[in-house]
């Protein structure tokens, strides 16, 4: 097969849908992903990979559109988290039940989907777990980049308080931070960001989306505004990076290509030796006002 000239990729329509959507929705993924690392939610995002193929199924089995249940599902079990708080961590016995019966509820919506509404089509599952980015149209791009760009200003807008309550939750709240609040806002966010991140690589790797590239600015540097913006910065560069390679190599499912690219770089950062920090007379901590 002869190499695609350089210039191939973005002179395609689905790729430019693909590109646009991406970007975006890395960019979010960056961003949300480094607080939920920063305030070991990691968990919270290992829950909502489970529930978003079972919200999309379910919405499909009943009739509506997959969007909904995705958005829906995730969402939900995003504010569940935030409300059951440190409950939400049972043991592992209780965890692996709880999410393997998560799949398979999962499973039975596919099947209610094919029976109820007489198709033997059940690509819309391959879809939600592996992701379909080459297959976002134009409306759909334009309205995941709308989406992904909300979450990014919402982001950026909460970012100095939500840095306080996570750093130091008794005095963040003592300064009038309202931090219960402030965390359902945050877990909504991350739940809105884990359905966008479906399309791009798929509901059983959308965590490696979230987590990978906060992991990897939170290895190289601990400003945390910097670290904040490398985060999202990560994201986009793999995020380029596997959409081009898996354009080159057909073969190459592109949520492989994105994840691959995030894993590699995030191993490559324990090959880095930052130098030790230096002596610090105070220790900055920002303020809820």
């Amino acid at each position: 097969m002869t190499a695609l000239p350089a210039a191939a990729p973005l002179s395609q329509p689905f790729f430019q849908h693909a590109f646009l959507a991406g970007t975006a929705i890395a960019v979010a993924c960056g961003l949300v992903g480094y607080f939920l690392v920063l305030r070991a939610q990691v968990f919270t995002g290992d829950a909502l990979n489970h529930v978003a193929f079972t919200g999309a199924m379910a919405a499909l089995a009943f009739g509506a559109d997959l969007r909904l249940g995705l958005f829906a599902a995730t969402v939900a079990m995003a504010l569940l988290f935030g409300a059951l708080g440190r409950r939400a961590r049972p043991d592992d016995v209780v965890i692996g039940s709880v999410f393997s019966w998560i799949l398979g509820l999962g499973a039975f919506f596919i099947t209610l989907y094919t029976t109820s509404r007489s198709t033997t089509d059940a690509t819309a599952g391959v879809s939600v777990l592996f992701g379909s980015v080459f297959g976002i149209s134009a409306a759909g791009a334009i309205v995941a980049a709308s989406v992904a760009a909300g979450v990014v200003l919402l982001v950026v807008l909460i970012a100095r308080p939500l840095l306080f309550a996570t750093l130091d939750e008794a005095v963040a709240a003592a300064r009038g931070v309202p931090v219960r609040l402030l965390g359902y806002g945050f877990l909504a966010l991350a739940g809105i960001s884990a359905a966008e991140a479906t399309q791009a690589v798929g509901s059983l790797l959308l965590l490696g989306l979230l987590a990978a590239p906060a992991g990897a600015a939170i290895r190289l540097t601990d400003r945390p505004y910097r670290a904040l913006a490398l985060s999202a910065a990560l994201a986009a560069l793999e995020m380029w990076t596997g959409l081009f390679t898996a354009y080159t190599v057909p073969k190459i499912p592109p949520s492989f290509a994105i994840m691959a690219v995030a894993t590699a770089v995030y191993a490559a950062t324990f090959l880095i030796r930052r130098p030790a920090p230096g002596p610090r007379t105070r220790t900055a901590v920002p303020t809820g006002t």
